[in-house]
């Protein structure tokens, strides 16, 4: 097996088509990478629309790969491997990404690698900052929200997660509740920067209890009773109303992750690293946060940049470049899969369905 591989991954999850090639040595590095968002095409429904998504990727992926292979200089015979999300995420744009890998690795007879879009997170700060196993994982996303300690490129233990919304479906419903523009986490990050946290004292879910997992669908539900109560007695909302709602919600949703990690690091003393990555690790208040925990534990906080926080093609040919050394091989009969957890051995936290645990 060569010392050194080339890797064109493709990510296709949710609303993000994404592409980019990786060189992967003693150490990794991008070659190139284009992310092609769709945000214009969701913005008139407040959120993401699986059936246009799994157009839009079906019309861009191709594209996507063309760009990168012409921003590099390589030609896709001289990649070693073709990586590509196969779940969890939206099944229709998940089924564009693998169906176009399978054309392309046909094509130009190449292995097919088939990767978790969560261990593409999971293993981020190993393409970043080379770190080493074993570390812990805090994956927060607009998807997902768990605790993994990561021992392996195929070998993830879940200490808690949450129960119900993720923290950026949760951003996404307050920025809808409030009439902010959608992605809801940078809206409202935005009107939280202005904003009072102390005028509005929201409950901080599951903290009465041991244990690591998670609830933010009641904070969620308590930032609405609070916005009627306003509009009730006043008539509607003012510009200073929305901003401390936002406040409030943020400092809620920072305190709550900031105490679950400590609880993770507590139940995890051999490790000397907590990483962060997924979309809300882009927030700059939970960011902070996080690093005055990991100071405090006197372990090192590693968050990748705020590019690779959010869905990328990098971290999917990463995985893949570690899955293919530890030789894994996919053929044509790779299925795309919409849930797929990491810890295939913990309990469901969502519950399950005909498909399977859900996360």
């Amino acid at each position: 097996m060569r010392d050194t591989l080339t890797i064109l991954g493709l990510e296709s999850s949710c609303d993000d088509t994404a592409a980019a090639i990786l060189r992967v040595g003693a150490r990794a590095e991008i070659l190139a990478q284009t992310v092609h968002s769709q945000g214009n095409l969701h913005a008139a429904y407040g959120g993401v629309v699986p059936e246009i998504a799994a157009r839009a990727h079906a019309e861009k992926l191709d594209l996507c790969v063309a760009e990168v292979l012409r921003a590099s200089g390589l030609a896709l015979r001289e990649m070693d491997a073709i990586a590509v999300t196969a779940g969890p995420g939206l099944i229709g744009g998940v089924m564009s990404g693998v169906m176009c890998a399978k054309g392309l690795a046909v094509g130009a007879g190449l292995p097919l690698i088939g990767v978790n879009h969560l261990a593409g997170h999971a293993l981020t700060p190993r393409l970043t900052d080379d770190v080493a196993y074993p570390y812990l994982m805090l994956l927060v996303s607009g998807g997902h929200c768990q605790f993994l300690r990561v021992d392996g490129a195929q070998d993830f233990t879940r200490l808690g997660g949450t129960i119900d919304d993720a923290p950026g479906e949760a951003f996404d419903k307050t920025a809808r509740l409030l009439g902010l523009a959608q992605p809801g986490g940078p809206a409202v990050e935005a009107e939280a920067a202005q904003g009072d946290p102390a005028r509005f004292a929201f409950a901080r879910p599951l903290l009465d209890r041991p244990g690591c997992d998670m609830s933010f669908s009641g904070l969620k539900t308590a930032l609405l009773r609070a916005r009627d109560a306003i509009i009730a007695e006043k008539g509607g909302l003012t510009v200073q109303d929305r901003r401390d709602l936002c406040a409030g919600f943020q400092a809620a949703m920072r305190d709550v992750l900031a105490e679950k990690t400590r609880r993770a690091l507590a139940a995890c003393p051999d490790l000397a690293v907590i990483a962060v990555a997924g979309g809300v690790a882009a927030n700059q208040a939970v960011r902070g946060a996080l690093m005055e925990v990991a100071e405090a534990a006197g372990v090192r906080f590693i968050a990748p940049p705020l590019a690779l926080c959010t869905d990328n093609a990098a971290m999917i040919a990463y995985a893949g470049a570690e899955l293919y050394r530890a030789g894994q091989r996919d053929d044509m009969a790779l299925a795309a899969r919409p849930r797929w957890p990491l810890d295939s051995a913990a309990p469901s936290m969502l519950g399950s369905g005909k498909k399977g645990a859900k996360a």
